[in-house]
């Protein structure tokens, strides 16, 4: 994917590491009490980032209280479906 992340989404990403980062997430509606727009797809958790310009998609385990950062994808990047191919989609 070339670099780690678009830099032009670095602030946003920012913002949602500090909203994320200090809170303890039990559920997807935890998540949804600070990021009302995030969404369950598979087994991922997709945030909507600097105003609907990005997604990251990630896959949370609530029990463990960990967080993985599977991608940042530009909208049309995220429409082509291809990180779903990745085998956590389904299978964690």
């Amino acid at each position: 994917m070339g670099k780690a992340f678009p830099s032009q989404s670095e602030s946003a990403l920012l913002l949602w590491y500090q909203g994320i980062s200090d809170s303890e997430l039990e559920t997807l509606n935890d998540v949804r009490k600070i990021f009302q727009s995030a969404d369950l797809v598979g087994n991922f958790t997709v945030f909507n980032i600097k105003g609907h310009h990005y997604r990251l998609i990630t896959y949370i385990n609530y029990e463990f209280q960990l967080l993985f950062i599977h991608a940042v994808l530009t909208h049309a990047k995220y429409d082509k479906e291809n990180w779903k191919n990745d085998e956590w989609f389904n299978n964690s």
